[in-house]
């Protein structure tokens, strides 16, 4: 096979011209070579919009009249340029937009870093750092608010009318309010569509879980078009179960089995954890529901489940949504019995904000978690590993409900 080369743009005999008698190494370490080619573009662009723009008004006899000076910022600092006006003052330059003084690429270089959890403070120093020029808070805070109505948009976006998973998960976040500090939960949730591909369905900021926020939430859903959801995997949400049964009564409740697991071993001694869990793998390992409650009984007669009935209680307790997932394929069972999809996507949100430390309001959390949200998924590319297999076993389980060869069909 012959290797295709990528088309040359520029020459080296351009390059040579570019360059000339100065210090190669020199100009690229410092920048300005690549400023300068930076300008020169901008300005034969503004200088072929106006061209076009003359073209086009030849009837009112319209010409050049000069040029304004304007400074711009870019991703790579400021540039300097000379933007041609005419003498009717119709022209409206759409590579730099009147009273714009940004480029394309520094707004999403202020948001990366907003997004990363870095403070207005430390933004502004980052800047002056790497361009070498000031920028003021309120502008920092202009770019970043901007996202504010592409958020607004995206939690209230239409959704898909079935979905086979949905993960839901909670972080805690500082927020300010009324004077003080206080602890909100921030819940997520990610759901795997038709195709395999997660998406992110929104996030809610609530003081207190219970039955009434969680109806509220997935009434929200309803409303932007869910009719169906075949599996939800949540860790032990208080109220979650029984407003699902209000808001989608066919829907299968599947307790998360590792923040279960977690929960049991943190009432061990840390000498006896790893017994403990050793003792309680079966359980979660059997090949189907029965078996695995006799493993239960087996625990609790046991010496080890003697010492820990707070453990046997707990496991009781959730039994109704600890063996849902039995019923489906081993492959399955590791995609559906942990919050795991949903609390790599909590962690890239938890780094962010415990960089910020404390927001000063609830729009404020809204906005870097977001941004946080969409950084890391913006990284989901492809469908679930084993989607083909899993869309079989789907349209088994859930016949009538889902069909892998016309897609979704909900009867609910």
């Amino acid at each position: 096979m012959t290797d295709q080369k990528t088309p040359e743009r520029i020459s080296d005999e351009m390059l040579d011209q570019l360059i000339g008698d100065a210090d190669a190494t020199e100009l690229f370490q410092s920048g300005e070579l690549l400023g300068e080619l930076k300008r020169k573009l901008a300005e034969r662009i503004l200088d072929a919009e106006m061209a076009v723009h003359l073209s086009q008004e030849q009837e009112s006899n319209n010409v050049r009249n000069g040029h304004n000076k304007k400074t711009v910022l870019t991703d790579s600092g400021a540039l300097p340029l000379a933007v041609p006006r005419d003498r009717q003052g119709s022209f409206e330059p759409r590579l730099v937009e009147k009273y714009s003084r940004r480029l394309p690429g520094f707004d999403d270089k202020v948001i990366h870093w907003f997004a990363l959890g870095l403070s207005t403070r430390r933004i502004r120093a980052s800047i002056r750092e790497l361009y070498g020029i000031e920028v003021s808070a309120d502008l920092i805070a202009r770019v970043t608010d901007a996202v504010l109505e592409e958020y607004s948009e995206w939690q209230h976006r239409p959704l898909p009318d079935t979905y086979a998973i949905i993960y839901l998960d909670a972080i805690h976040v500082k927020v300010r309010d009324a004077g003080a500090v206080t602890t909100r939960a921030v819940y997520l949730a990610i759901g795997v569509d038709e195709t395999g591909h997660k998406e992110v369905l929104g996030l809610w900021l609530g003081e207190h879980e219970g039955a009434k926020f969680w109806l509220s939430v997935l009434n929200e859903l309803k409303v932007r078009g869910v009719k169906d959801i075949l599996i939800t995997v949540v860790d032990g949400l208080k109220g979650f179960p029984e407003a699902l049964e209000t808001a989608f009564p066919n829907t299968t409740v599947q307790t998360c089995i590792v923040h279960l697991l977690r929960y049991s071993l943190s009432s061990a001694s840390y000498r006896e954890r790893k017994a403990l869990a050793a003792a309680l793998k079966p359980l979660y390992q059997a090949e189907n529901a029965d078996r695995a409650a006799v493993l239960l009984d087996e625990f609790e007669q046991s010496e080890l489940g003697q010492r820990y009935p707070d453990v046997i209680r707990t496991w009781r307790q959730k039994w109704t949504y600890v063996i849902p997932y039995f019923a489906f394929s081993p492959l399955l069972r590791k995609a559906i019995y942990t919050t795991n999809a949903i609390e790599s996507l909590n962690a890239t949100v938890r780094r962010a904000v415990q960089a910020r430390g404390h927001f000063t309001s609830v729009g404020a959390a809204n906005k870097l978690i977001y941004l946080a949200v969409r950084e890391a998924s913006a990284k989901w590319t492809g469908p679930m590993n084993h989607w083909q297999s899993f869309k079989r076993e789907f349209a088994i389980h859930f016949d009538g409900r889902f069909n892998p060869s016309k897609g979704w069909i909900s009867k609910v």
